[in-house]
């Protein structure tokens, strides 16, 4: 499949790279690429010949978040049709999320807001030392709903609590001891630990690793429709807040926000 933001090929034992190439805008999510990863989660679950699937980007970063082209085209938006763009981001991870196959995150960088989301629905995620995460969201008056049932689903609240609302920065050793990333590696030792990662998969029946990623899910707290349009709901509600529009105006602005500490 041919796609405008992301590349997917499959080799020949199974093994799909699913990759963010918006290197030029450091991977941000756009409407596009929410459509894009959406159809390529689609295709990838009906394909039998894919075993194992990894997740990684090209460029300087992972994924930088939300577009600032779409965050600025969201304030324009009527309610109705912010919370269908809202839509779209908590329905691709879900899609990612239930993949029938098992998903390995290849965190090579800086990962913010929704690269966390990405990260977070990896069945396991291995990054890089020296890149950086964060749940960013809070500065702009915002909050990471419809990313957040996956970020508490791997942190834990407790673990989660420490990050999900501060809006700071972290590093990768501190994203494992979070549960975030499963392991830290060296830069040049990362496609090493994905091969490691990998290959385990390619002894097992396909069926029975699909079986039992459902019975995890099964047995874990449940990521339903109605989690998933609170999710939505409660950030359309946030889009509409007085802090929202100071925050992101103050962001274009290039400004400190009125809350901020003024240096």
């Amino acid at each position: 499949m041919i796609f405008e933001t992301i590349k997917l090929s499959t080799d020949a034992r199974g093994v799909a790279q699913l990759v963010l190439a918006r290197s030029v805008k450091h991977n941000a999510m756009s409407e596009q690429m929410l459509d894009d990863l959406l159809a390529a989660a689609h295709h990838i679950a009906n394909d039998p010949a894919i075993r194992v699937v990894v997740l990684s980007a090209e460029g300087k970063s992972f994924c930088a978040g939300g577009d600032l082209a779409w965050m600025r085209a969201q304030m324009d938006m009527d309610p109705k049709t912010r919370s269908a763009q809202a839509g779209k981001l908590a329905y691709m991870l879900q899609a990612l999320d239930t993949l029938p196959q098992p998903l390995i995150g290849r965190i090579h960088a800086n990962a913010f807001g929704g690269g966390v989301g990405l990260a977070s629905v990896c069945d396991i995620a291995i990054g890089v030392e020296g890149a950086l995460m964060g749940l960013t969201e809070t500065r702009l008056g915002l909050i990471p709903a419809t990313i957040g049932p996956y970020v508490v689903a791997r942190m834990g609240s407790a673990n989660a609590r420490r990050v999900f609302m501060s809006g700071r920065r972290f590093d990768a050793h501190e994203a494992q001891t979070l549960g975030l990333l499963a392991k830290v590696v060296a830069p040049d030792a990362l496609d090493d630990a994905i091969e490691a990662e990998v290959t385990p998969y390619l002894s097992c029946a396909p069926g029975a690793v699909a079986d039992a990623k459902a019975l995890v899910r099964a047995l874990s707290t449940p990521i339903d429709a109605q989690t998933i349009e609170h999710t939505i709901e409660a950030l359309a509600q946030r889009w509409e807040s007085p802090e929202s529009l100071e925050g992101i105006s103050a962001f274009f602005e290039k400004r400190a926000p009125t809350w901020a500490e003024q240096e």
